[in-house]
């Protein structure tokens, strides 16, 4: 049996701390990444904390892209969790760390919704 989903977490490093602090920036990018993947956008929401950092979640048709930023330590944790075999979630975590101007990305795909075992793979970007 196919997985009914896959659901990429992404460690993103050496962030930009301008972007990752500032609320419209980061919307406006991982609403971008879920585009660039193929997905089709329902809503979103995103949250500035003080001092700094910002949380936030693009709900789409296939799942969702969530996000909370560390600008501090240069630091954002991204899942990005599909359905179906029309949206590539790799696409969006490629996205992010582009707009992001990431210096380094650990990343991890788990199948969602399979009867065996979950497989995971691990890919350095």
């Amino acid at each position: 049996m196919s997985a009914l989903g896959r659901h990429v977490l992404a460690e993103i490093y050496g962030c930009d701390f301008d972007i990752l602090n500032d609320i419209k920036k980061v919307e406006e990018i991982m609403v971008n990444a879920a585009l660039e993947a193929g997905a089709e956008v329902r809503e979103f929401v995103f949250h500035k904390f003080s001092p700094q950092g910002v949380s936030g979640v693009v709900v789409i048709s296939e799942s969702h892209l969530a996000i909370h930023t560390w600008p501090e330590l240069g630091y954002a944790a991204v899942d990005v969790f599909t359905c179906g075999e029309r949206v590539n979630p790799w696409d969006a975590c490629k996205y992010l760390t582009e707009k992001f101007n990431a210096k380094q990305v650990e990343a991890t795909e788990v199948e969602r919704g399979t009867i065996n075992p979950p497989h995971q793979q691990v890919v350095n970007l």
